[in-house]
């Protein structure tokens, strides 16, 4: 049967004027895109607006939720520095991801996945940094948006509270008039919490007549006045008379107030609607009481070809148990307001192999004000390749109706006994039939025991999907130390310019930390006084323009050479293990790891996992992220990933470094490292054995994410904490890294044949496979050159003699360089090299006897060498 619909009982949702005049001139995105009518049981407002992009009632795919709160959050950076992040495209981007009658099933889910992931990452390259502001989300809804908002931002972040810690006491409070729970409290741990003659930013999802926000910041304003106000939200429904209210509040306080939303327009409501939604509620509504026979609605809201599923026994419930994990209810500092709250990555990773390879659909179901983690690690479980929505318990009692005209189609009921200012109460979950896995992630903290019972969220979760997945953590309340959180890996777009579905960063974030150094400095430190390499940065070079067409140059010829040694190096991969682990060495190793993953996916099917990790020579690879990778994947899968190799060095350090873990860890990694380029003769797993250029050589941070070489300095890096890195989001519009991934990718088709064809070959001489053996035999020829180079200029310190195109440029780059030896000066392959030499002062001397294309000499500072003479290159 079919029943009335919103407009059937006069419900209209109507956008507002074109020519508003909003303090956001751009385009709104359309208010029945962005909200959908509902009916509660609620004496106090009969109607609830349910978004579909919070992921609290309605199902939603989570990047899309991410990017709605990211653009809500760009659009207040505007109203801050008068930016221009958000124009008509983008909000024509994001009103293309939003889900209509026609959505179908996974394949539209995935689209979506796709789109929002690169939209976030497009608006992440204008982020900007405000670390004086305060962003404050009101509970429940808005807890994951304000998170969002102040991510976006780079600004401080609290959010409003119905929770009762022991012993907790509240900073400040207020009422929401027409919620179903009113009360709110802050609890901030940070004495200093409200900025002095500064800017608050209020975020909620839904401004009605925005009275709430408007005694919000009458109370605030008199704990500690503020230079400005802001008020974001995804809709905008007050009337004029509200916008108005509003106005003159500002004349009050002496500070402006500015709205911005997503969407804005009105919501006409009948006179008798009351009385009609009740009688509907009465007539249709499913009863969510415990044993009430409800197994035949099914809907979730976001995929209306679900069809009836019979009644299931109880599902048993399985437990994972993550890392511990913090809440932003007591506060979040600027400088940890874009770190994860917890080990995302790695509970995503354990979830992903306990679910098995095809679980079908997910729910990753957060708790109430608890939001914004579980919407993130359901962002990274979905990266792993599974069909996952994501929404919320909430405390809003819905009216369910089984009908494709209202957003609330299937429900639970359960009973809450969390400590809150109302005391336990009722629950409720939407939406939550027709998935066949759900994977709750309950408060940080919480004692199972609150969640069990015939009335409680876990036994009403059994009876409405086959498999329940428990996702436990303790509170972390560290205040974000590395040395006590553990590692919480990094990805985009809040670490690097990648996409977060590329690459996992194994590393922590050094962005606040002054690491650069002058070159020369850095020289002696190294060469005299003993300092590792890794200790430092050098400043980050920024390229000219002469010397960028140089790598556009590089890049249009030596495209289809790295593509097809992509493809070679993925196929070898692929057929020595079952399903690879890729972890590329950060950072050059980076853009290739994220090659092989999308070769992989392309031709095969296979999503790869794929992280980066640090390793510096004298060191080894990181044994913090060893270690993280071991207990999230297994040791035997792992591959690592590099772009080429010098002399063979790295490969060495790569060995020792297994061998010593094994030893202390006893977790045998294999040593295989996979390059595209291998004129050291050190690794069978290579693309090559020809020294050539690979374009991303040619350029440092902009072309491997706008991330900073790896760090290793005790001062900063202490023991049991990942490596670090810094990124130069400041290079944004300079940086070339998803574009260079893009040329290589756009080759792939027309080099697959060639590589099918060498695989073939090389397969085909398989049962004499000595010659094939032969082709990638270790000979360590690399070695042997520098060992000759070093006697020939006697340079004692065979560290200070770079073979390769690769290590050649990062000589002139990163080092002080003395001289580069060219074979041939006239070679394209080299014509980067030569015109930095030029550039720098460093002389060109011509060896056409060389094995390489070319040798760099840094300047041995404390070494007796030999002069050579200089016989400069051709100009």
């Amino acid at each position: 049967m079919t029943l009335p619909t919103p407009a059937d009982l006069g419900v209209v949702l109507s956008d507002a004027p074109k020519d508003t005049d909003a303090p956001d001139r751009t385009a709104t995105v359309p208010l029945g895109e962005l909200v959908r009518v509902a009916l509660r049981r609620n004496p106090k407002r009969a109607h609830l607006l349910v978004s579909t992009v919070l992921a609290k009632h309605v199902p939603t795919v989570p990047a899309v939720a991410l990017a709605a709160g990211e653009v809500l959050g760009a659009r207040v950076a505007d109203v801050l520095d008068d930016g221009h992040r958000v124009d008509d495209a983008t909000i024509g981007r994001l009103t293309a991801l939003l889900p209509t009658a026609t959505t179908d099933g996974e394949p539209d889910r995935a689209d979506r996945h796709r789109a929002a992931t690169t939209l976030r990452t497009d608006l992440a390259v204008h982020r900007p940094d405000h670390p004086d502001v305060l962003v404050l989300g009101f509970a429940e809804t808005a807890t994951a948006l304000g998170a969002m908002v102040a991510e976006t931002l780079g600004a401080r972040s609290l959010h409003s509270t119905r929770h009762d810690p022991e012993g907790a006491v509240a900073a400040a409070g207020f009422d929401e008039a027409h919620s179903h729970a009113t009360a709110h409290r802050l609890l901030p741990e940070d004495p200093d919490w409200l900025p002095a003659d500064g800017t608050v930013v209020l975020v909620d999802d839904e401004l009605s007549t925005g009275a709430t926000a408007r005694a919000t910041i009458r109370a605030l304003h008199a704990l500690a006045p503020q230079r400005r106000w802001v008020v974001a939200a995804l809709v905008d429904l007050r009337t004029p008379a509200d916008v108005a209210a509003t106005e003159a509040l500002r004349d009050e306080l002496g500070a402006p107030v500015t709205v911005v939303a997503l969407g804005r327009g009105a919501v006409s409501l009948p006179d008798g609607l009351p009385q009609a939604a009740a009688d509907l509620i009465a007539a249709h509504a499913v009863d969510l009481s415990p044993g009430a026979d409800s197994a035949s609605h099914v809907g979730t809201g976001d995929d209306p070809t679900d069809a009836p599923r019979a009644s299931r026994p109880a599902a048993e419930v399985t437990t994972l148990r993550a890392a511990p994990t913090a809440t932003d209810r007591t506060g979040v500092p600027a400088s940890r307001t874009r770190l994860p709250r917890t080990d995302v990555e790695g509970t995503a990773a354990d979830l992903r192999s306990l679910l098995g390879a095809a679980p079908g659909r997910v729910l990753v179901l957060g708790a109430e004000e608890h939001m914004h983690t579980p919407l993130v690690v359901a962002d990274a479980l979905r990266r792993t390749g599974l069909d996952v929505t994501s929404s919320t318990t909430t405390r809003s009692p819905v009216a369910v109706l089984d009908d494709p005209a209202w957003p609330v189609r299937s429900g639970i009921r359960f009973r809450s006994r969390e400590r809150t200012v109302d005391g336990p109460g009722e629950r409720y979950a939407y939406n939550v039939r027709g998935f066949d896995a759900i994977v709750v992630l309950p408060e940080p903290g919480t004692d199972r025991a609150l969640l069990e019972g015939d009335d409680g969220l876990l036994a009403a979760l059994a009876t409405v999907t086959p498999r329940v997945v428990l996702v436990e953590s303790a509170l972390d309340r560290s205040g974000g130390s590395p040395a006590d959180t553990g590692p919480l890996p990094l990805t985009g777009p809040s670490f690097g310019s990648y996409e977060p579905d590329d690459v996992t960063w194994l590393l922590q974030d050094l962005a606040d930390v002054a690491l650069e150094a002058d070159t020369a400095d850095r020289e002696r430190a190294i060469q005299l006084e003993g300092a590792n390499y890794a200790e430092s940065l050098p400043v980050e070079y920024v390229p000219s323009p002469a010397y960028e067409r140089l790598y556009e140059d590089a890049l249009r010829r030596s495209a289809d050479r790295v593509a097809e040694a992509v493809g070679t190096v993925t196929e070898l991969v692929l057929h020595d293990r079952e399903r690879p682990v890729l972890v590329s060495l950060a950072r050059a190793g980076t853009p290739i790891g994220i090659l092989v993953r999308r070769w992989a996916a392309r031709y095969h099917g296979v999503l790869l996992p794929h992280v980066t990790a640090s390793i510096v020579r004298g060191v080894g690879i990181d044994e913090t992220a060893l270690r993280w990778l071991a207990a999230h994947h297994d040791p035997d899968q792992v591959v690592f990933v590099d772009g080429w190799t010098g002399k063979g060095a790295i490969t060495r350090e790569l060995t020792t470094a297994l061998d010593r873990f094994a030893e202390t860890d006893g977790v045998r990694f294999r040593d295989d490292l996979a390059v595209l380029a291998d004129p050291a003769g050190c690794t069978p797993l290579h693309g090559t054995r020809d020294d050539y250029l690979v374009p991303s050589a040619c350029l440092n941070s902009t072309v491997s994410g706008l991330v900073s070489r790896t760090v290793f300095n005790r001062s900063v890096t202490p023991l049991g904490t990942l490596h670090g890195a810094k990124q130069y989001r400041h290079l944004g519009d300079r940086d070339h890294s998803r574009a260079f991934v893009a040329a290589i990718e756009d080759r792939f088709d027309a080099v697959r044949p060639r590589v099918t064809a060498a695989l073939a070959t090389a397969a085909a001489q398989a049962p004499a496979a000595a010659a094939a053996a032969a082709d990638r035999a270790v000979d360590w020829r690399g070695m042997r050159t520098v060992e000759a180079i070093g006697a020939e200029y006697g340079i004692e310190d065979l560290h200070l003699v770079k073979p390769g195109v690769g290590e050649t440029t990062r000589v002139l780059l990163r080092r002080v360089p003395w001289q580069v030896l060219v074979r041939d000066p006239e070679d394209v392959d080299v014509a980067h090299v030569v015109a930095l030499a030029r550039e720098r002062g460093v002389p060109v001397v011509t060896r056409p006897d060389l094995a390489y294309s070319c040798v760099g000499l840094i300047h041995p500072l404390g070494s007796r060498v030999v002069e050579q003479p200089v016989t400069a290159a051709t100009p």
